[in-house]
């Protein structure tokens, strides 16, 4: 792996553009060219490639609070109900805003929370703090089932899609005579939201994620990333150091609820319907396990880990009865044989080096 990132560092700025430039260009193709070993047979595979996308979305916001800052975060899908509930609310319970409005809404919404959140709570640490968040969570989503203002265990319906234009058609690629044949008559009309064609919804998730994936580089490379990766190594040290850990926690509280409530936001745009049934605790394990099987602190590996996650039990739906088991024993394996996930950060890879030298130097000395 380190070999094939050496190639790749080494070839010309021009190429490495062309690069992504291919790559990004594939993953707009990608439900569209209905490859055979990756194509959903059971379920509309837009549909699937969206839930994907929100998954990741959801791991980089949660990722800044649990890989970057070090704060265990078990509640996480409060902040994903309350971007969609204030969709919903504003749209269509009690307003009709426009979606362009609502959505910004719903993140300073969701950033406000997280603040309040964080304010009184943060000043705990590790597992009292996991708890405080897990209750969190649950007092969302109880709030949600009994207050009728917000549509009670009902929930809401008939949420407006984003407003869009029919610019042109794309077609799919039909593989049913073994090779793949340009099938005019299955197309996907860009930027046209409708109820039956999830393709343009993937496509406006991945150009969101890609902004995110900006913010995301730019934050980590400044003097708030540093103060991130401070806290969470010693919060103690870091204290004495002169950096403000509170504030600094408090910030990652914030801007992980602030991207887990443009989640939710797609989430109830895309869905038209939402209540309580969808944001249960179960949900927040799962965006935890994305972050913690791909890694935790890598923002590559937390996409990796959200793919996992979402797309693989959807992948493997013909074998509803297994599929969950199987699921569950792969995190187990994965957790006793590679503990820090399946592309961890460098730090957590140097100092894996670090002690197994230390472990062979130790061993040297005990046989002398």
């Amino acid at each position: 792996m380190s070999g094939f990132k050496e190639r790749v560092n080494g070839l010309p700025l021009v190429v490495k553009i062309l690069l992504w430039v291919a790559f990004a260009v594939f993953l707009f193709l990608l439900p569209l060219l209905n490859i055979p070993l990756i194509t959903t047979e059971g379920s509309d595979f837009g549909g699937v490639l969206f839930t994907v996308a929100t998954y990741v979305l959801v791991a980089l916001g949660l990722n800044i609070v649990v890989g970057y800052a070090g704060l265990l975060d078990l509640g996480y899908v409060g902040f994903y109900a309350i971007g969609a509930y204030t969709v919903g609310v504003l749209s269509a319970e009690h307003g009709n805003l426009s979606w362009v409005v609502v959505v910004p809404i719903a993140i300073v919404v969701a950033m406000i929370s997280g603040v309040l959140l964080g304010a009184p709570t943060l000043r705990v640490r590790g597992d009292y703090l996991a708890i405080v968040t897990l209750g969190f969570g649950e007092i969302v989503r109880l709030t949600l089932v009994n207050s009728q203002w917000l549509g009670g265990a009902q929930g809401i319906s008939d949420i407006p899609k984003p407003p869009g234009v029919e610019l042109f058609e794309v077609p799919s690629l039909d593989w049913s005579s073994g090779a793949p044949v340009v099938d005019l008559d299955t197309t996907s009309t860009f930027l046209k939201f409708g109820i039956t064609d999830f393709v343009p919804f993937y496509w406006l998730a991945l150009a969101i994620i890609a902004l995110v994936l900006l913010f995301d580089i730019l934050v980590k490379s400044s003097r708030v990333g540093r103060a991130w990766e401070a806290t969470r190594e010693d919060e103690d040290a870091a204290e004495l150091m002169g950096v403000p850990t509170f504030r600094f926690k408090l910030l990652a509280f914030a801007l992980g609820a602030a991207i887990g409530g443009l989640s939710g936001a797609l989430f109830a745009t895309k869905s038209g319907f939402i209540n309580p049934q969808s944001f249960e605790l179960l949900l927040s394990i799962l965006f935890l396990a994305a972050v913690v099987v791909g890694g935790a602190g890598n923002r590559w590996g937390v996409v990796v880990g959200a793919i996992v996650v979402s797309y693989f039990p959807e992948r493997f739906r013909d074998f509803a009865d297994f599929r969950v088991l199987v699921f569950g024993l792969a995190l187990m394996l994965l957790a006793i044989f590679r503990p820090q996930g399946l592309l961890p950060p460098r730090r957590t890879v140097r100092a894996k080096r670090a002690d197994d030298r230390q472990a062979v130097l130790e061993e040297g000395e005990a046989s002398a």
